[in-house]
């Protein structure tokens, strides 16, 4: 009926699609940069988008088993005063970054699958990619003091107890939380005075600092060198530290004379290990194709960055629930002991 503008003939069609219903965001998204903030928009799985629904049901169900499996971890060491000790007060960090980190990515994945909304506004995508970040080097950081509680009872175990009293555990924990939360905030603020076109197409279904700067449309380099540093300074320095530790732990073990006790005293880092090797596996994973895979097809960036928020939360309670003897035989107790209290009644 009216001639479409060249202005809005430039707006990329799905822009198009997602607002055809409300003409009015056309004209806004068409308007002067300055005036109205950029518009991002969320990518599902390019390609499958009729089986989204299908697609989030095992991706819901990874949420739900993370989400459940690391409350009942948390329930069980607030419970039970033989868990209240050091190892399993890290256990209990690590069991909230996860949940974070869950809660965080969540909302933004079911919008797009369930509801195909993709369009996010550029303080929310600001404010998810902090917490994104900010969660992920939290775990590094976490992991880190847990190997550290490791060596500490392999190479002191007299003095376990009172090297790492409670208040020693809480300076840990908020020291690692505060260099999350600071490493991150000044990359939120640099992004927030970039240049961006009207509409920004990310490739995630949810928000990341590498995503975004790839949209920008001014000068990024210090963006990309902060970036960087933030990398070098969290989870470079927490894999040497990791190894470190890890390699003092195995002289003392292997100085130990007799076999069944070195075997034992390994068997106290397995879960530790396969935390550590579930975190940096996608993490590492995800920056090799990122960086070596451009010509992948975009699903497997798409899987490669799900895997790498995913995986964390949902095996580690897991882990922990199958190899530590303590946790494990809390949670079965619990379940006999609630279904025979429900059988009785």
């Amino acid at each position: 009926m009216f001639k479409q503008s060249s202005v809005e003939a430039n707006i990329p069609l799905e822009a198009r699609e997602l607002h055809r219903q409300n003409p009015w965001k056309i004209i806004m998204l068409s308007s002067n940069t300055s005036l109205v903030p950029p518009a991002f928009f969320l990518t599902g799985f390019p390609g499958l988008e009729k089986s989204h629904v299908w697609i989030s049901i095992p991706i819901c169900s990874m949420y739900m088993v993370a989400i459940t499996g690391n409350c009942t971890i948390l329930f069980m060491i607030k419970t039970d005063p033989t868990l209240h000790e050091p190892m399993y007060y890290f256990l209990s960090m690590l069991a909230l970054s996860d949940l974070g980190l869950s809660s965080a990515t969540l909302p933004t994945m079911l919008s797009v699958l369930w509801f195909n909304h993709r369009l996010i506004h550029f303080d929310a995508c600001l404010v998810q990619m902090y917490f994104i970040h900010t969660f992920s080097i939290l775990e590094s950081g976490i992991l880190v003091s847990m190997a550290f509680d490791r060596l500490v009872a392999i190479r002191n175990p007299l003095r376990y107890t009172s090297i790492l009293t409670n208040n020693t555990i809480v300076k840990i924990g908020v020291g690692v939380a505060l260099r999350a939360a600071f490493l991150v905030f000044p990359a939120s603020f640099l992004l927030k005075t970039m240049q961006y076109g009207r509409t920004n197409v990310l490739s995630y279904p949810f928000c990341l600092h590498q995503d975004i700067l790839k949209v920008v449309r001014s000068d990024r380099r210090m963006s990309s060198i902060y970036g960087l540093l933030v990398v070098l300074t969290s989870m470079a320095v927490d894999s040497v530290l990791l190894m470190a530790s890890y390699v003092m732990i195995l002289k003392t073990v292997l100085s130990i004379a007799s076999k069944v006790e070195r075997l034992r005293t390994l068997n106290t880092c397995v879960s530790h290990i396969c935390a550590v090797v579930t975190f940096y596996t996608p993490m590492i994973g995800l920056s090799m194709i990122r960086r070596y895979g451009k010509n992948a097809p975009p699903v497997v960036h798409i899987l490669m960055a799900n895997v790498y928020l995913l995986v964390p939360p949902l095996m580690n309670p897991i882990v922990y629930s199958m190899k530590t003897k303590q946790i494990r035989t809390r949670i079965v107790k619990k379940f006999w002991k609630d279904k025979g209290s429900r059988e009785a009644s």
